[in-house]
């Protein structure tokens, strides 16, 4: 009997410890709405990426770990970099082979054509 007497007065301590920090909250009122966590942009917009920058890369967390749409955002910057510069790369490698086709010897070129830096004389 002693341990029921003593839940139901700790029950009515409680519920009137939250009523009156809910009602006589005075004029504190709701707290403001926190702005959420947004992933200042480190990729810089005006150079290319590179190491450095993707090493420095964090992410803030949320609730279930990152907010999708940075993690979005920086893999399409990176996948849009990576394409250009395999495109780059592409041109040049086309542009190097079309250079070596054009100056190696064809079959009707005199032997005496050399890529070689000819000996230089003495001139005593």
């Amino acid at each position: 009997m002693f341990m029921f007497l003593f839940l139901v007065v700790a029950l009515v301590v409680v519920v009137g410890a939250v009523t009156l920090s809910v009602v006589g909250g005075g004029d504190s009122g709701a707290l403001p709405e926190a702005l959420p966590e947004r992933l200042r942009d480190p990729l810089p917009p005006d150079r290319p990426v590179h190491r450095g920058d993707v090493e420095a890369l964090r992410f803030p967390l949320t609730l279930r770990g990152y907010r999708m749409a940075d993690v979005d955002d920086a893999l399409n910057r990176l996948g849009a970099e990576l394409a250009e510069r395999d495109a780059r790369i592409a041109d040049l490698e086309a542009a190097l082979s079309g250079a070596r086709s054009a100056t190696a010897p064809s079959a009707t070129a005199s032997p005496a054509t050399s890529l070689e830096k000819p000996a230089e004389e003495d001139h005593r």
